[in-house]
């Protein structure tokens, strides 16, 4: 009957798809069997298949009230989640007071689950007052105080109870008070898993004391608290869904610190925490929180195949693995092989700078960990303590120098390999990855680097060496030129950088000839890795102009892909956009200045221009008219010789008779059969002489009148 019941439940609605907790219990619910808790863990799989027809259907919040209310009536459970969302308390206490006025317009019954904050118990006392590690439980219900913040989702609570006890056939009402969720990409423990990844911080900061107690629970084992109370409709209306951890918040940080970080904690006033970006105020009140809860309705009527029943603190490697894969930070694990100063470090620190990954370079390995020996040594020494710690650091100090001593400066291959493996297995090259420069160079070498530990014993039937799939690198490169390239580069270094890096010409040929030796061996380091089927990548480098080798990283970068790891936070995203809008805005502003300073400069030349230019004009028009001026004088004088007389005495005739024809007035001379000549007649009497020499006829004053 429990079966038959819970397979006519397959639509459920989750408010607020969006959010961590949301979206992962959608994701959970769409994965399982409709009725799927009610049966055995171990027969589960067997009984409901993946592919069975009573899946979940999930539906996510709509835009319109109107809507909303038309596709609530449509799902048989309706899950509403305030735990991250103080903002949507309003449109939970609409959407179950809206079921509840249409509840007699139900085709089927309904469930409505209402996912609660275990801050609606922040203020409660202690079940015990002489005894406070006594938790508290379900049965404390009417006693639970909230946080003064977290009132409303206590009012809201009271409200989904209240509504469900009307018609339960129709309507049943659920409030699941939850711990403060972890696991998959995380939430409110996010700041701290992002502070140890990065590592940035010398340590992970606790805000307060640190010691107060905060009730949990993985995301997955509340989305199966939801999925048992789809399935059993039980009769308990009021569920507290922690796990059975009793962690403190320093427990918590230090846990999330040591397995993805250096392990170092320290702690801060809360005050701090305002100034981050990544924690809340409603965050920080989470995190304050300090209870002792537990539920005692989930084990006696569920059937929970939990996930983290013990809690983050003991299963912190499984929730960082989570964490690490929901996100994408994995690691990227490189070498780069090839011969002395071929480039391996400088596309190396590169590599690292883009993808985030540690540079192990073996001669700064070896100073590190002598580094590190001494300030370990000085800070025991001040406190005394950890002798057996201190005593050992001290032997291995003595044992790596002493070996140095004997060895030229040089350390024995089984202690190298010992520092290289001691990195390789550091939590940043296990988080992030790592890039090693240069190292292994033999076979044996190699062997012996990334060796299986765990391994018993090398099966040696097998062609295939065993190694670590922790320590082995991804990509291997191997970058080469040719000796003439690699000794005219090392030619143009400075003397003082040849000398520190050991590329002095007797050195430098040395190193080369031997490297050339280790390829040419039956089983060299190429080799090694071929067995594997990591087959190394071949970059042959030839350009006298890259001297920085972007080249050959470009190709590296193509081929390993793009980075897996934090990029830029949204508020460091917009504040990169308001940079590049700034310079933007400065250059368009830089580029108007210069337009307008060059518009100035030219319109100033060409008002110059226009200047000299007019000036000329009027200096070729002054220097014309004077010519004109003067090639003019002797045309005048033998006009007023020769012609203005006769042209003077006919109009002085023709005014004092004043004829009615003026022309045929004038009398008619006999023709002029020459005229003189002048020295320089100029343009206009060359006009007058054209004229005359072509005309048939004799000239009279009228004509000479016309004419001029």
């Amino acid at each position: 009957m429990a079966n038959s019941r819970a397979s006519s439940t397959k639509r459920v609605f989750i408010n607020n798809i969006d959010s961590y907790s949301s979206r992962y219990i959608a994701q959970f619910l769409s994965s399982c069997v409709v009725g799927q808790s009610l049966d055995d863990g171990d027969e589960e799989d067997d009984k409901h298949p993946a592919s069975s027809k009573d899946t979940f259907s999930i539906f996510g919040t709509l835009l319109s009230r109107d809507e909303l209310l038309q596709c609530l009536m449509q799902c048989d459970v309706i899950v509403y989640n305030i735990t991250e969302n103080a903002d949507l308390i309003d449109e939970a206490t609409w959407a179950i007071s809206a079921l509840h006025s249409e509840i007699e317009h139900f085709s089927a019954p309904k469930i409505f689950i209402l996912l609660s904050t275990i801050m609606t118990w922040a203020m409660t006392k202690p079940a015990e007052p002489d005894d406070p590690e006594i938790p508290l439980t379900e049965d404390d219900y009417r006693r639970r105080r909230p946080h003064p913040n977290f009132k409303e989702h206590t009012s809201t609570e009271k409200l989904v109870l209240k509504l469900g006890k009307t018609k339960k056939s129709k309507l049943a009402t659920y409030v699941v008070t939850a711990g403060l969720q972890y696991g998959m990409g995380e939430n409110v423990f996010h700041f701290f898993f992002k502070a140890a990844w990065l590592g940035q911080r010398s340590s992970v900061p606790i805000f307060g004391p640190g010691t107060n107690i905060i009730p949990t629970i993985h995301i997955h084992d509340l989305s199966r608290v939801v999925q048992n109370i789809i399935d059993h409709r039980p009769k308990t209306h009021y569920f507290i869904a922690v796990d059975e951890s009793k962690n403190t918040f320093e427990d918590i940080v230090k846990a999330i610190a040591s397995a993805l970080g250096s392990g170092k904690t320290e702690t801060v006033p809360k005050e701090e925490a305002c100034g981050t970006k990544e924690v809340t105020e409603t965050g920080l009140h989470n995190l304050s929180v300090n209870l002792r809860a537990e539920s005692i309705f989930l084990k006696d009527r569920f059937n929970l195949r939990w996930d983290c029943e013990t809690g983050i603190v003991d299963n912190i490697f499984t929730v960082v693995e989570e964490y690490k894969r929901t996100r994408q930070l994995l690691p990227k694990k490189i070498c780069l092989l090839g011969p002395a100063a071929v480039g391996k470090s400088s596309v190396a620190e590169k590599l690292c700078k883009y993808y985030k990954l540690q540079h192990i370079h073996v001669k700064e390995a070896i100073d590190e960990k002598i580094r590190k020996l001494e300030e370990l040594l000085e800070e025991n020494e001040k406190t005394s303590e950890n002798e057996e710690m201190l005593s050992d650091a001290q032997k291995q100090l003595e044992t790596l120098k002493n070996n140095m001593l004997e060895n030229d400066g040089q350390l024995d291959e089984q202690h190298v390999i010992y520092i290289i493996r001691e990195k390789l297995n550091s939590v940043p090259s296990r988080n992030k990855g790592f890039v090693l420069d240069g190292y292994p160079n033999t076979y044996a070498q190699a062997k012996d680097l990334f060796r299986d530990e765990n391994m018993e014993a090398e099966d040696t039937r097998s062609t295939i060496p065993s190694y670590s799939e922790v320590l082995i690198p991804e990509f291997i490169f191997s970058l080469d030129a040719t000796d003439e390239f690699l000794k005219e580069r090392v030619r143009n270094l400075p003397q003082n950088v040849a000398e520190d890096k050991h590329y002095t010409q007797d050195e430098f040929t040395e190193r080369l000839a031997k490297f050339r030796e280790a390829l040419a061996e039956d089983e060299s380091v190429l080799d090694y890795f071929d067995e594997l089927e990591i087959h190394p990548e071949h970059i042959v480098i030839d350009s006298v102009d890259d001297c920085e080798n972007m080249v050959v990283l470009e190709k590296i970068i193509k081929s390993v892909g793009r980075p897996l790891n934090y990029g830029l936070t949204p508020e460091e995203i917009e504040e990169e956009r308001k940079k590049k809008e700034a310079i933007s805005q400065q250059e368009l502003k830089q580029k108007q200045v210069e337009n307008e300073l060059r518009e100035t400069e030219d319109h100033a030349e060409m008002t110059a221009l226009l200047e000299e230019w007019s000036r000329n004009l009027a200096e070729v028009k002054r220097q014309e008219h004077e010519i004109l001026e003067a090639q003019s004088v002797p045309m005048r004088h033998y006009l007023m010789k020769y012609v203005m007389p006769t042209v003077t005495q006919g109009l002085v005739d023709c005014c004092k008779v004043k004829p009615d024809d003026p022309v045929e007035f004038l009398p008619t001379p006999s023709p002029i059969t020459a005229l003189p000549v002048l020295s320089d007649p100029g343009p206009v009497w060359h006009n007058i002489t054209t004229h005359y020499q072509k005309s048939t006829q004799p000239y009279t004053p009228t004509h000479w009148l016309r004419l001029f």
